[in-house]
């Protein structure tokens, strides 16, 4: 049982890294702790971004990016962290 648990988790971490590594994100990079990410939380990991290039990512038309438009985003390519 044990064995097989463990066979379970290395083949599981892989997929699961990218999610962990992307909450770890969204939670790091909201500096305010709103639950949004604001261009300027943004900007800090993408600095590229601008008002025009956050519009369509912002389906909502808030003006920030919730849990679900920054994953959808980063999913879909839309934003790519700066080297």
């Amino acid at each position: 049982m044990k064995r097989s648990l463990a066979i379970a988790l290395c083949i599981a971490a892989p997929a699961l890294a990218p999610a962990l590594a992307l909450a770890a994100t969204l939670a790091e990079l909201d500096a305010d702790a709103s639950g949004t990410l604001t261009l300027e939380e943004l900007q800090v990991a993408f600095p590229a971004l601008t008002p025009e290039t956050l519009q369509p990512l912002d389906t909502n038309a808030d003006g920030s990016l919730d849990e679900a438009e920054f994953t959808a985003a980063v999913d879909a390519g839309q934003l790519v962290a700066a080297e």
